[in-house]
């Protein structure tokens, strides 16, 4: 039987993501001297918890899983929808950010963020594959379109001479 997975486990392994985003964007903010940059990153963690928001009201919207659609929480060989977010992107270590240290510039700290960006678009693209048959894989597209926009603010702060703030 092939594994299969609904839209809605992977709406609640987003929110997770976007938990895990928020606290990395703080913990960036905490360590940068740039003024404009801390904003930059407590304004990205705004965003990961709207996001964090705006999922759970689109999960709201979704049917409930059953048997058929399959589901992570009840098949004993997936981890649960946490270990999945956790293995995702921002990891969920008790110090999740070890590539965070004191003293790196807004600069490295961003390239770090658009990494991580990137590698929360390749994963919900790769769960695609999971969806179950008939489960509205479209949805999933609105998660990457969220996570996109990140990844253009972050690329503008970088092609400008200073890390620019989020308006």
């Amino acid at each position: 039987m092939p594994v299969t997975i609904s839209v809605f486990d992977v709406f609640e392994i987003a929110e997770q993501i976007e938990r895990n985003g928020a606290k990395f964007y703080r913990r960036a903010a905490e360590i940068v001297d740039d003024c404009e940059a801390r904003k930059m990153f407590l304004k990205l963690a705004e965003w990961e918890v709207e996001h964090e928001r705006i999922f759970a009201h689109m999960k709201k919207q979704l049917p409930e899983p059953n048997e058929e659609s399959g589901t992570l929480g009840h098949q004993d060989d997936l981890p649960d929808p946490k270990v999945m977010a956790g293995l995702a992107v921002f990891g969920l270590r008790s110090d999740p950010f070890p590539e965070l240290g004191d003293g790196q510039s807004a600069e490295e700290i961003v390239r770090i963020a658009l990494e991580k960006e990137k590698d929360s678009i390749v994963f919900y693209e790769g769960l695609k594959g999971f969806i179950a048959a008939g489960d509205s894989r479209d949805k999933i597209d609105d998660i990457i379109r969220e996570e996109m926009r990140h990844i253009r603010i972050l690329y503008e702060s970088l092609n400008q001479d200073v890390i620019a703030p989020l308006s």
